[in-house]
């Protein structure tokens, strides 16, 4: 059979007919980090697959076969979720998602009806499967997407969110960091302070809730899910990162910046905008399924910078024991919420480290500086290092207005 693997992109020659599960195994590929495509339908891991088939195995997308059957109406199932110990037809598979985002947000009370909700897209599969749970939920949600000026990789993505707001007629924001800002992430390469993964973090934060308080949404939504959360809890905890264990939410509140002296100087400052994460309860697996099931087109290649990125090798270490123990990164993840963090990590800490003044330059929050020093954000001081190095002098102090608006 001829095999197919996507990102990374390898191709293979296999003898068959075999067992999905077999033929992971002579791969050697974790099933917990793929799923297995044939005949453009999901299969699962009994699934026999002829010598003649031609197979796609996708990355954080696994499959099984066509013995399972729905946990929720007995048809034949499509995919198998270890952790749930359930298997779902591709209907029940669409409503466990749209359950699952109904838990945490009610849990967490995210966001009403009332609210008026952006998406931070990156064209991947997460933000926009985000993007289509809450819009098929009913919610007022509208799609942002900041390009990061990584060559192809940022033009695909962007048309993909492109694509994705015309299909449902949706409204999407766009943004382009070198046009507003005068650097994009490829410049940051020399930065000597943070890493280009750093800087792009950091810009699609600051740009994100600038466009949120801009636009006047109420809250942020971000595509974090379980693996994300999960491994961003490991790495903050083999380094006893006690500041960002206090912050680490999967729902955190606006925040209302007071004047630099503490005092009110009579002009409203700009707030930190709602932020939540409403797939915390979903796994890389589910939401490349929940794509490929919705027909949804997303950008299954990684980004071409992200090369050595701590967190990919954290989320490597949690699948290998997830194979193990299925369930595992949800207990670690859900056991940190509702009973360690606020026990061993408290909320006085939280709130000092969020607590915000206006930045001098651009007026967005920053944290009060410890050494009564001028506040000038994380942001504005990494884009006048990135202008010095690039030899640009920006046309005005401080960030400069955004530029196109669609």
């Amino acid at each position: 059979m001829r095999v197919t693997r996507r990102n990374p992109d390898e191709q293979h020659e296999v003898a068959g007919p075999k067992s999905v599960r077999d033929l992971l195994a002579e791969l050697d590929i974790n099933p917990e980090t793929v799923l297995v495509i044939h005949d453009g339908t999901l299969v699962t891991r009994d699934q026999v697959l002829p010598d003649d088939a031609e197979v796609e195995i996708r990355s954080v997308i696994s499959g099984g076969s066509g013995g399972p059957r729905c946990h929720t109406c007995r048809a034949p199932a499509v995919i198998e979720i270890a952790w749930h110990n359930s298997a779902f037809c591709a209907a029940c598979f669409v409503e466990h998602v749209r359950a699952q985002v109904r838990r945490a947000i009610d849990a967490h009370a995210m966001l009403s009806y009332r609210d008026r909700i952006v998406v931070a897209v990156s064209g991947g599969k997460d933000s926009l499967a985000l993007w289509d749970v809450l819009l098929d939920m009913g919610y007022q949600v509208d799609g942002f997407y900041l390009g990061l000026g990584i060559g192809g990789y940022s033009e695909r993505s962007r048309e993909v969110c492109e694509r994705f707001a015309e299909r449902r007629g949706a409204t999407l924001h766009v943004r382009e960091l070198a046009d507003d800002f005068g650097f994009d992430v490829p410049d940051t390469a020399g930065d000597e302070r943070r890493s280009t993964c750093g800087v792009c973090g950091l810009s699609k934060r600051y740009v994100f809730n600038r466009v949120a308080l801009e636009e006047g949404y109420d809250a942020m939504a971000t595509g974090h899910n379980l693996d994300d959360e999960a491994s961003q809890l490991l790495g903050n905890l083999l380094r006893w990162q006690v500041p960002f264990l206090s912050r680490q939410d999967v729902a955190l509140p606006a925040g209302e910046p007071v004047a630099p002296d503490g005092g009110s100087d009579g002009h409203p400052a700009p707030r930190l905008a709602k932020k939540v994460k409403p797939l915390y309860r979903l796994g890389e697996r589910e939401m490349a399924a929940y794509c490929l099931i919705k027909g949804i087109d997303y950008v299954v290649e990684e980004c071409p910078l992200v090369g050595g990125n701590t967190v990919l090798r954290y989320k490597e270490a949690l699948n290998q024991i997830e194979a193990a123990s299925p369930g595992t990164k949800a207990q670690f993840l859900f056991g940190f919420l509702d009973r360690v963090r606020d026990e061993h990590f408290p909320s006085d800490q939280a709130d000092q480290a969020a607590a915000v003044v206006p930045c001098s330059e651009c007026e967005m929050p920053t944290p009060r500086p410890r050494d009564g020093r001028t506040p000038v954000c994380a942001f504005c001081r990494t884009r006048a290092r990135m202008l010095r190095l690039l030899d640009r002098v920006p046309e005005e102090t401080g960030a400069p207005a955004h530029a196109g608006r669609s």
